[in-house]
């Protein structure tokens, strides 16, 4: 081969390798993007449970360790505070380990707790005091933290560090069904009326009306007509929205991204509101956030909580409307609709069918009524 074409040869693979790069480094620029607001949630959440850490038996760290690859770091933070109370519950109600410091505890304390130890714990947790106050747990409160001492005892019996798997003889407290609070097609109307015109609203509220209708619309237009979660929702970047298919790309909650799609209404609140937000200029680290705040910053779930409070006191006083409940009426209205359990917990993303099941099996008993008037024995005389 001659040495021209040797030399054209490298040139060629040298812009190859360099577009290469070029590309891969726009890919990842592009998942950091999409992934930047989930990435810093799961560092605060990361440094938040070291601290925990640091208050717990020493034998912990090695749990928290184990489970890391198979949990959210939200779960793990969640565990790590469940996991304290249980351990600060030992400190102070067990006069044997009162003057042994918590980090201290060794693991061997583990196989020396009895089922009736854990039976009391439960009945500790309905009532109890911290720092002079009153702290309940009702049966999902207990059951979080039955899950997270079933972790751990778990972990360290497979890992055949202890000899007993005590909570496994405890019976997880009972969850009693609750009605579904959702808000009728009426209240729905009603409420996005009242967010556009800012009826009822404070002197001090509709000072900042015009500058947040017409986000407020889209946000709660969006949560309304999709059933996504309100962490789902403020973790939604300009570039996840996809108006050719009416599309929007969500973070779900066990970790996982996934489309799901919009109705009209929807896209054409979207879009008025994304032409208003055009005009403004974000913080740093907010540039492609699709719902800010007044500062200007991607917007927090506490926000969206206040928000959807301060329009639903006005329209329903009966009911306590939150973010989770706006998912609730699109999962009864969608299922209400399809009569479709499985695809209504395909949408709401909900990994077992059970759960769906569970929230909306008084849809299924209104079906089994309606169906019983439909059969006749006898031919109407």
């Amino acid at each position: 081969m001659h040495t021209d074409n040797l030399s054209d040869v490298k040139t060629l693979n040298t812009v190859v390798m360099v577009l290469l790069c070029d590309i891969l480094k726009s890919m990842k620029n592009n998942n950091g993007n999409e992934e930047k607001y989930y990435t810093e949630q799961d560092k605060i959440n990361i440094l938040r449970m070291r601290d925990v850490l640091d208050t717990l038996p020493k034998f912990c760290r090695q749990f928290f360790r184990g489970i890391e690859p198979t949990t959210s770091a939200r779960t793990r933070l969640g565990y790590a505070y469940d996991l304290r109370t249980f351990f600060e519950y030992l400190h102070t109600q067990n006069p044997a380990l009162s003057k042994t410091d918590i980090k201290e505890f060794e693991i061997g304390l583990l196989d020396q707790i009895q089922r009736e130890d854990i039976e009391e714990y439960l009945e500790y947790l309905s009532l109890y005091e911290k720092e002079d106050k009153e702290i309940t747990n009702a049966e999902q409160g207990k059951k979080r933290k039955m899950s997270a001492l079933r972790s751990m005892y778990n972990y360290f019996y497979k890992a055949e560090l202890i000899q007993k798997n005590t909570p496994e003889l405890v019976n997880m407290p009972k969850l009693h069904e609750h009605e579904i609070i959702r808000l009728e097609p009426n209240e729905v109307a009603t409420l996005l009326d009242q967010v556009e015109a800012g009826e009822k609203l404070t002197k001090a509220q509709l000072r900042y009306h015009n500058k947040t209708k017409l986000r407020d619309v889209a946000l709660l237009t969006l949560l309304l007509g999709t059933g996504i979660r309100v962490s789902e929702c403020v973790g939604i970047d300009l570039d996840d929205i996809d108006f050719d298919t009416n599309g929007l790309r969500i973070h779900r909650k066990g970790g996982y991204n996934t489309i799901v799609y919009f109705p009209d209404e929807v896209r054409t609140a979207l879009i008025d509101y994304i032409e208003q937000r055009k005009a403004v200029i974000p913080e740093e680290g907010s540039e492609n956030a699709l719902f800010l705040s007044l500062q200007n910053k991607r917007i927090s779930v506490r926000a969206v909580e206040k928000l959807v409070k301060k329009y639903a006191q006005n329209v329903t006083t009966l009911k306590k409307i939150t973010p989770h409940k706006l998912r609730s009426t699109f999962g009864t209205n969608l299922y209400q609709e399809s009569g479709d359990i499985y695809l209504v917990a395909d949408v709401l993303g909900h990994k077992d069918v059970n759960t769906t099941r569970k929230h909306y099996a008084a849809q299924d008993d209104a079906n089994r009524r309606k169906a019983a008037r439909m059969v006749h024995l006898r031919e109407d005389n």
